[in-house]
């Protein structure tokens, strides 16, 4: 059994039978009290994210999670293929498990996957994928600069915002995130 003070950012917290991962913490020392630390942690399998505060030194259950690198193969019905790219054995992971993530996939990305007791948790992506726009409205003459922004379909079929300048078949850089737009890519 571990404490608060073992908590770090993207650990697994067991707590009342759910898993919880610690989004950010903050070990907090007031002048008068005991010392605690307030945490955002957010909830596995629904995605929701509450404060929590424990006391510090408390005891608290740390789930096991296991992170593999997988690389994506291909969609099937309800779910996606990863491939694990250290002994080449293929999962299927559920489409609401893979959740937004599958805005930014494209076959043969590389991706981790967090397993707790054989069970995909979710699908982490690097923080910016490159995608190519496959449609999108032609820009004025004229417009440049920060104008404003025009919607976009990326490869994948997601849709975001980008400047109005964009063209078609230009690659950008998007936010697997939030899915900003970061900037153009240029070969």
């Amino acid at each position: 059994m571990a404490t608060t003070n073992d908590i770090k950012n993207g650990s697994v917290l067991n707590l009342d039978g759910q898993l919880w991962n610690v989004v950010e913490f903050q070990h907090v020392k007031p002048g008068k009290g005991g010392a605690f630390v307030r945490t955002k942690i957010k909830n596995v399998t629904s995605g929701k994210v509450v404060d929590r505060t424990f006391n510090a030194g408390t005891k608290i259950d740390f789930a096991t999670v296991d992170r593999r690198d997988y690389s994506y193969l291909y969609r099937d019905g309800d779910g996606f293929v990863f491939m694990d790219t250290s002994d080449y054995e293929q999962v299927t992971v559920p489409a609401p498990t893979v959740g937004d993530a599958a805005n930014y996939m494209l076959e043969g990305q590389n991706v981790t996957i967090a397993t707790h007791d054989g069970e995909a948790l979710y699908v982490e992506l690097p923080a910016s994928v490159v995608l190519e726009v496959t449609y999108t409205e032609p820009g004025l003459q004229g417009d440049r600069s920060s104008a404003g922004t025009k919607p976009a379909t990326l490869e994948t079929g997601h849709e975001i915002q980008v400047p109005l300048f964009l063209e078609q078949g230009t690659k950008v850089k998007v936010d697997t995130r939030d899915g900003s737009y970061l900037g153009r890519v240029t070969d």
